[in-house]
């Protein structure tokens, strides 16, 4: 899907043909738009395909008068249990001596913020400061999945600590490769961006330096934030994985204890039930006497273990 910004007089607006000072959003094109792109852009296939590229890493290359910068933004990658949360996925910005492209394989989850929060400075003619709007608007996209990550996390935890199971593990455990996706992507744009800021890949006015400051601490912001949540939740699964241990011993000391309490009663009675001459067994009171003996011993045994606290 192709959508075309141009921003005119009344604000940012979509219009029907790439024409000078357009903005070109594509979204995971087919065949006919490749083509439409190459024949009247001249994007090279190369540029289109890293951009589509789900493995991509964050970086620049050059190809005559043009230019692709790889982003890494987040999103959601699924719903499944089974799967992994959150991930991440390139965003290709193509410069060309007119327009600004910007392809990716899925919607980017940031491109409505950003037409509503930078809406009075965002012109499309300036194509290098609408380069690093959208650096910053992802930088704030990975701050704002960290914060849904935090809480996701901090509802599993209160599960862990009266689970017996490995399903709130195995959910942390999914939340900690959402992290490590986050950090090698933060990581991959900070070298990227800082290869900007030292090479002057493209001409920056002082408004815009300032800004590539914003966009770098904000980044450094976030690989902080995931630095910390990561160590935090490694630290947390092993405290939960003793936790869960500790659970289940008690409850098995809990069950070994009424195992032997029960099987008291049971050896009376299998003694009694043994078909030889036994002391008492003519005596009326002998079903009796057997059963207050064995609730005697019983409760002994229990105030015993419970003193010595094992109940």
């Amino acid at each position: 899907m192709i959508t075309i910004f141009k921003t005119l007089p009344d604000g940012l607006t979509v219009v029907d043909h790439i024409v000078p000072g357009s903005w070109v959003h594509v979204v995971d094109p087919d065949r006919a738009e490749i083509d439409r792109m190459q024949e009247e852009c001249g994007i090279p296939d190369t540029f289109i395909s890293a951009s589509l590229d789900v493995d991509a890493l964050a970086r620049i290359d050059q190809e005559q008068d043009m230019m692709l910068i790889t982003f890494l933004m987040p999103h959601v990658y699924s719903d499944d249990p089974s799967e992994v949360p959150y991930s991440t996925t390139p965003l290709g910005i193509i410069l060309t001596t007119e327009c600004l492209f910007t392809i990716s394989k899925i919607p980017p989850p940031f491109l409505s913020d950003l037409t509503k929060r930078h809406a009075k400075e965002l012109a499309t003619a300036k194509r290098h400061r609408l380069v690093l709007l959208l650096f910053l608007a992802i930088a704030q996209s990975y701050l704002l999945y960290l914060r849904h990550l935090e809480n996701q996390m901090d509802i599993i935890q209160r599960k862990v600590q009266i689970s017996l199971q490995n399903k709130e593990l195995l959910e942390l455990l999914r939340y900690q490769k959402s992290l490590i996706y986050f950090l090698t992507s933060l990581e991959s744009n900070d070298l990227m961006m800082k290869r900007v800021q030292r090479n002057h890949l493209f001409e920056m006015y002082p408004d815009d330096l300032n800004l590539l400051e914003d966009v770098l601490t904000t980044n450094a912001q976030a690989s902080n934030m995931t630095k910390i949540s990561s160590d935090i939740l490694s630290q947390m699964m092993d405290a939960y994985a003793s936790i869960i241990s500790n659970n289940v011993n008690a409850v098995m000391k809990i069950l070994a204890v009424a195992t032997i309490i029960l099987s008291i009663p049971t050896v009376i009675a299998s003694v009694y039930g043994m078909n030889v001459p036994l002391p008492g067994q003519e005596s009326g009171w002998a079903f009796g006497s057997i059963i207050g003996l064995s609730l005697v011993i019983v409760v002994l045994v229990g105030v015993i273990f419970w003193k010595r606290h094992r109940l």
